[in-house]
């Protein structure tokens, strides 16, 4: 609904449309279209809280509203599934020539997965139908099929009736072709007719048992999406931001958002499909060669099972890789999609630049590898699907029409068969009639042998998806108990230096506590998969911060204040001594972009609270907004059901003050600042400072503007000689600030004289020039 505004009802109005949304029966619709006051309640609503803690998220469709109820994972589940998601794929393909063992192979592995964009468990290795790939199914299959009373079970059981009904129909249209052919060849005009009936009257339960054989699939698919999704979001939006730990902190999965939105899904459609495609082909090739024995005896079935093994073997000789061609296009995919989200997110960046021509190039050679790597899977196809027709449409019927005629060219064959041929009452007819049908029993027996082996392909297809999808998941995993990828400490690495490895984690942290304090904790930037370890910005880092105790973080660029802020956050880990924080409501962290969110003016100053959260009026939130001088926005935009692209529609300014006024509505303990107020000119900035400490919150700010140490109580000062830091006290009444200030414009007056000191310079040079000629002569 980008750039279109809902202007807001009257309160009463809305309050009642609120009303009728909220008491909305789980599951169910409105009776009829929504009015302009509902669909604005609804969109603001977003869900309805339950007793049991749940929540039922309000979905529009159709100028109707939904109740969808949603039932987050809980952590039990995690823990009873970690067993089987523990183990990490291998990433380095075991050999004859490379056997990496200990530390060494731990290096390689690391190598690979930062310099393959984290991708390298689904590409390094031959991905196929093997131990490890069923090993990784099961676990997954957990998540899909997590008990016997799901609604996934009960399609599996339908679909199955359905594939059998589709088998026994085919027995029955093979039979009924053989007695129309028996009776056009005698010559039965009634038979014949009957026949034609009986042939239309099967395909009405034939088309429908074809289409819910579809429709069950298509179900199944949506289903086992449903749950995967869920559950990946689940780990992936926690309290323990796992979705930041796994782009910032961890090299093993890169575009964590294809493997949600795509892979995901791809791997959901390829699984439903091949139930289909293995079961219905089975039960086929079982059933109708049972058929086939009656006609071509046991020795002919015989016979018929040999063509069978001796082709699959040729087929599984002559099969590629698919699995790792599939891995290895998926991550492609990947890496063209990435580039473009990498121009979308720089896009103003790139325009100042005038580099649309290299951004052009970087694209082309993105889609260009992945051309290349889908052109050489055709390549491969063709070859493959040569044999593959050759032997399923042709080796298969010529071996089975000649088992089909041995009856009848050598009634010693079979016994049963011998006794037809010899009885005095079998005619041409009935021989007709019975190779008719067996000829149509050897043709579903074939396409079933086709779907089947093709089938083949399909598995080792979704073997490349399952490993993807797996690594996602065990890497999520793995994340949310806090273990990252581990590295061992370099043997060229001086003893008394100190190596930060993201898997030797030996900070502690405690929540709970009244203040912000650290002891002895280095602030590093991680480095994950690099052998040298993070980079310590601050050396030991002691620092315990009280309410009232507002606290100036400055520095020059680089040294580490917003990496402080990022520990505080629990962002990155405090890899030794002590952090004590309090609880997640008592701080909040405003970072130096302010982040606008997708909804109505109003969920821009409440985030991360949803509507049903908010605690305070519409007149409250005006205060608010008039705190921070955004007052006029309400009016200018619509009001604060008004929804819009908002990083559109405010200025640099406007987006930081909306951030500020965040901190105003939650009120928190401890505020904790990232350069909020950079782009807000100092009065203003002032004036919010002010009312935010009038409010009780304890500021915590990083910034370079000397103006704000009046409203701070301690300054901390990074960027000393080997990492060190330093902490002051400030005056209460701002005079440092005001020393600064005066300084800055004593300076600033002093510039403004330069050039005519200048000036003067080249006067006196002038001057005294011809008294150095004479003096010189």
């Amino acid at each position: 609904m980008a750039n279109r505004t809902l202007r807001t009802a009257a309160p009463p109005a809305l309050r009642r449309a609120a009303s009728q949304v909220a008491s909305l029966a789980p599951g169910g619709l409105f009776s009829g279209p929504l009015s302009d006051a509902q669909l604005e309640a609804a969109l603001e609503q977003l869900y309805v809280q339950n007793a049991d803690g749940s929540h039922d998220l309000l979905v529009p469709h159709r100028g109707r509203i939904s109740r969808v109820p949603i039932r987050a994972t809980r952590q039990a589940v995690f823990d009873a599934h970690w067993p089987h998601f523990k183990l990490a794929p291998p990433v380095v393909e075991s050999s004859a020539e490379e056997q990496v063992k200990g530390d060494e192979r731990r290096r390689v592995e690391a190598r690979k997965v930062r310099e393959e964009g984290g991708q390298a468990a689904a590409a390094a290795k031959k991905v196929g139908v093997n131990k490890e790939f069923f090993r990784q199914l099961r676990a997954i299959m957990r998540i899909l099929i997590p008990n016997a009373r799901g609604k996934e079970v009960f399609l599996l059981i339908l679909h199955t009736g359905f594939l059998v009904l589709r088998t026994y129909l085919s027995v029955l249209v093979a039979r009924l072709d053989g007695m129309i052919v028996r009776d056009l060849v005698t010559a039965n005009g009634r038979g014949f007719l009957r026949g034609l009936g009986l042939w239309f009257a099967l395909a009405v339960p034939s088309t429908y048992t074809n289409s819910m054989i579809r429709y069950l699939q298509s179900k199944l698919a949506i289903g086992f999406r449903t749950r995967l999704t869920r559950y990946a979001h689940d780990l992936y939006l926690n309290n323990k931001a796992n979705f930041y730990r796994i782009i910032n902190l961890d090299g093993r999965v890169e575009s964590a958002d294809q493997y949600i939105t795509t892979d995901i899904a791809r791997f959901c459609e390829t699984l439903s499909a091949l139930y289909s495609n293995i079961a219905k082909p089975s039960l086929d090739i079982i059933i109708f060669n049972v058929q086939l024995s009656k006609a071509i005896g046991g020795r002919g079935l015989f016979g018929l099972f040999c063509s069978y093994y001796l082709t699959g073997k040729v087929l599984r000789a002559a099969a590629p890789a698919f699995g790792k061609l599939a891995a290895i296009e998926a991550k492609l995919e990947g890496d063209f999609r990435g580039a473009h989200g990498r121009l979308i997110t720089n896009a103003e960046e790139v325009a100042f630049y005038n580099g649309s021509a290299i951004e052009e190039s970087i694209l082309n050679r993105a889609f260009k590898r992945l051309v290349k790597h889908v052109g050489s899977i055709y390549r491969v196809r063709v070859a493959y699907s040569m044999t593959e027709d050759f032997v399923l449409k042709y080796a298969w019927s010529a071996a089975g029409y000649g088992l089909i005629a041995m009856p009848y060219l050598f009634p010693a064959a079979g016994a049963a068969a011998a006794a037809k041929t010899q009885s005095a009452d079998v005619g041409v007819a009935e021989r007709t009639e019975g190779y008719v049908g067996s000829r149509r029993l050897l043709l579903s027996v074939s396409d079933a042998g086709s779907r089947l082996m093709a089938s083949y392909k399909d598995l080792a297809e979704l073997a490349g998806f399952t490993s993807r999808i797996y690594v996602l998941l065990q890497v999520l995993h793995s994340l949310d108990r806090g273990q990252y990828q581990s590295l061992p400490r370099p043997a060229d690495l001086a003893p008394g230096q100190p190596f930060y490895d993201l898997g030797d984690i030996r900070g502690t942290v405690r929540h709970g506590s009244g203040d912000v304090a650290l002891t002895k904790v280095p602030i590093v930037a991680p480095a994950p998969g690099v052998e040298r370890g993070g980079e310590e910005l601050v050396k030991e880092l002691t620092l315990r911060i009280q309410p009232g105790m507002h606290v100036l973080i400055s520095g020059p660029n680089g040294v580490g204040k917003t990496a402080v802020a990022r520990v505080l956050a629990e962002l990155w880990p405090a890899f030794d001594g002590t952090l004590e924080l309090p609880d997640a409501k008592d701080t909040i962290f405003l970072p130096q972009r302010a982040y606008l969110t997708t909804g109505s003016l109003k969920e821009q100053i409440i985030y991360p609270h949803a509507v049903p959260q908010c605690s305070k009026t519409d007149d409250e939130l005006m205060e608010i907004l008039q705190a921070v001088h955004l007052g006029y926005v309400v009016e200018r935009e619509g009001g604060f059901q008004a929804r819009k692209t908002w990083t559109d529609v405010l200025s640099g300014g406007e987006r930081q003050r909306f951030a500020f006024a965040r901190l105003l509505y939650h009120q928190p303990r401890f505020g904790i600042l990232d350069e909020t107020s950079s782009a807000v000119s100092t009065d203003v900035e002032g004036l919010m400072y002010q009312a935010a400490k009038e409010r009780g919150i304890t500021l915590i700010t990083i910034s370079h503007r000397p103006s704000l140490m009046r409203y701070h109580t301690h300054l901390l000062h990074l960027g000393g000689e080997q990492n060190t830091w330093q902490l002051e006290e400030l005056g209460g009444d701002g005079s440092e600030a005001l020393s600064f200030e005066d300084e800055i414009r004593e300076l600033e007056a002093n510039l403004k004289d330069v050039e005519q000191w200048q000036a003067r310079v080249d006067e006196i040079k002038r001057e005294l020039q011809p008294q150095a000629l004479q003096a010189g002569a």
